[in-house]
Formats: structure tokens, C-alpha cells, sequence
């Protein structure tokens, strides 16, 4: 399986078609665009037809597995799409796929779309069946440190150039919404059509519309970024996120740290990650909050943690956002008084 960024995927797509393109990821204007530019490059080794379909329990396999089966000397070239559904794939939908792998030919061009793939599925019967003539699009929405680049990227094909200072700024903005930061730079484009973006100029013009989501939060506060951390926890208020939502994910990290700062003087964090079945992608932000926190502070939050819920609980018109507040910079490294831990 070739594996690629969508940024690549022109580059790709002018050294040859594959059979098969998995777009992974769920970011709308990534798979939009990225779809886009496949079918602009099948349509010019004319492949006409196109049959979209959303995997469920009431999926008609037997229609899909006769597009693949429709052979003459005047068919067209077929493109087939499958979407799969959110929640995965159930086993009989991988038994059909098995099969349906055996069916395609060079006349059919499969897409599939999913949006998170996990190690089950690339271990599974047909994905290494489709290995052998597939591309992997990762369209997965870049995290705050792989932005700059993207935006970076998008700037200098659309000819912006776009100073260092206001590309941090855009990104602070627009973080997990690529169509409103594709939208913004669009708009700036038309405003200042010598293409230079100074921080004044991108100042004056941007809204801000990042999309953050509770483990945004989560991963800021167990990295350390006191900036970081403060803005999003502001913008889940301004968004009006429950609040609750947010306690319940810190405590279970919390639980783990402690967990985990016991025994690791004893184990190694590989095999601990391993028996606490800690998933890839959140092995390096609990590994810096190890190294950074100590058990005293891990027990400190705790309490504090244990404290707002139970005023909570007593109180529902009391506010739970100002003890986040004081959670987050004990979790950041702030030394606070005793003031501030009653909450």
C-alpha cells in the first residue's frame, strides 16, 4: 500500500492511475479535494460511470458485485466508491469485501472512504488483497504542529506569500477547520491582491472559527502549553461544551498517570502502554506529562478534580469552568495558593 498526503496526491495520480485509492481520514475539504482531483484524472482515462454507495446492515452486495461483473466490448470504465460506515466494519461486510476484491479488473476504479483505520483492518483479508494496487490518501485534519506547514503549502500554490507571524495567527484561528482557513486565505486573496499577508493585513480580516474538541484540551493540558491550553479551554466556554464532558476524560487520564508514574519504576512505559492498552497516538502527550509531573501534583488535581464534582453534584447553578481554570494551570506547571484550590 503506497501511502501519501493529499498534497501529494497530484503528483501521484500524473505517474499513473492505481485500482484502488483508500481516503482515510475525516476532514471534509481534504476528501473533497482530494476525491475531486482522482475523478478529474479517471475521467481522462475515461472512466465514465460513477456508482457512490454508503456501506450499512441493508447493502445490497449482489448490485455492487454486478457493476464489477457488467463486461463487454462497450462498457465503460466504471468508478465504484464505498463509504464506510462510522461505527466500522461489520464482519459480513469484510467477508463481502474479500469477495469483492476478486472481482475488480482494470475497467473498475475502487475508492474507499473511511474514517479512522485501525490495526484490525490492516491486518484484515482484503486490505492486504487490495495492498498489492492501492494508495492510502491520509486525510486526517494536520494537528496544531503540522499546520504551519499545510497552511504554508496552500499559501505559496495560491502565490500568497505570508509572513511567519501571521501564518501562527491563522493557525491559532482556524485550527481543525481547513475549510474556513482554505476560505480565509480566498477572501485575503481578493483583499490585498499583491499577494503579501503581513500580520497587520491578516489581523484586520480573520474570525475566530478553530475547531477544538475536549481531547484538543486534553493533550494540551498533559503537554504543558499554558497559551495553548488557556485558548482552547476559552473557546469549548464560547462554544458552550459540557463542561462535565471534560472532567470525565481528564479523570481517567489522571487515574492513568497515576497508574502508571507507580510502576514505571519497576516497568518500562512500552510494556505499561501495552497492558493498559494505551493506543498509539496518545503514548507521546502521556509520556511528556510523566516526565513533566510529579505524583504529588498528579494527586494534587485529583483532589482538586474530586472537589469541583462534588460541588457539582451538591449545586448545579455552580459554574465548573473556573475550577478547569485553576486544574489546567495546576496541570501546566503553575504554583498556586491555597486560595485557589478552593474551589
Amino acid at each position: 500500500m503506497i501511502r501519501i498526503y493529499p498534497q501529494q496526491l497530484a503528483r501521484q495520480l500524473n505517474a499513473g492511475l492505481h485500482g484502488c485509492y483508500l481516503f482515510c481520514g475525516n476532514d471534509p475539504l481534504l476528501r473533497q479535494e482530494s476525491q475531486e482531483s482522482l475523478h478529474h484524472a479517471a475521467q481522462q482515462h475515461n472512466f465514465s460511470e460513477y456508482f457512490n454507495i454508503t456501506l450499512d446492515a441493508h447493502t445490497d452486495w449482489e448490485a455492487i458485485f454486478s457493476i464489477c461483473q457488467s463486461l463487454s466490448l462497450f462498457a465503460s470504465r466504471q468508478i465504484l466508491s464505498l463509504t464506510f460506515p462510522e461505527t466500522g466494519l461489520s464482519a459480513l461486510m469484510s467477508q463481502q469485501l474479500i469477495k469483492l476484491v476478486t472481482l475488480l479488473h482494470p475497467d473498475i476504479l475502487l475508492i474507499l472512504g473511511i474514517n479512522k483505520l485501525i490495526k484490525t483492518q490492516e491486518n484484515s483479508q482484503w486490505y492486504k488483497a487490495l495492498s498489492q494496487n492501492a494508495v492510502l490518501v491520509n486525510c486526517q485534519t494536520p494537528d496544531h504542529t503540522q499546520l504551519p506547514r499545510w497552511m504554508n503549502t496552500r499559501a505559496k500554490k495560491m502565490k500568497l506569500e505570508v509572513d511567519e507571524a501571521a501564518i501562527l495567527l491563522l493557525c491559532d484561528c482556524y485550527e481543525g477547520n481547513l475549510l474556513a482557513l482554505s476560505q480565509a486565505l480566498q477572501t485575503l486573496s481578493l483583499c490585498y491582491p499583491d499577494g503579501k499577508l503581513t500580520l497587520p493585513r491578516v489581523e484586520q480580516a480573520v474570525h475566530n472559527s478553530a475547531c477544538f474538541t475536549p481531547y484538543h484540551w486534553l493533550d494540551a493540558v498533559l503537554a504543558g502549553s499554558r497559551q495553548r491550553t488557556w485558548h482552547i479551554l476559552k473557546k469549548l466556554q464560547q462554544e458552550e461544551d459540557t463542561p462535565v464532558i471534560l472532567l470525565r476524560i481528564l479523570q481517567r487520564e489522571l487515574l492513568l498517570l497515576t497508574t502508571l508514574k507507580r510502576q514505571m519504576k519497576q516497568t518500562g512505559l512500552t510494556v505499561l502502554f501495552e497492558q493498559y492498552h494505551v493506543w498509539q497516538n496518545r503514548r507521546n502527550a502521556l509520556t511528556q506529562a510523566l516526565q513533566r509531573l510529579s505524583i504529588q501534583q498528579i494527586y494534587q488535581a485529583i483532589h482538586l478534580l474530586t472537589k469541583i464534582e462534588i460541588h457539582f453534584k451538591n449545586d448545579h447553578s455552580y459554574s465548573i469552568w473556573p475550577g478547569l481554570e485553576t486544574l489546567s494551570m495546576l496541570l501546566c506547571g503553575e504554583v498556586l495558593a491555597e486560595s485557589f484550590l478552593n474551589v
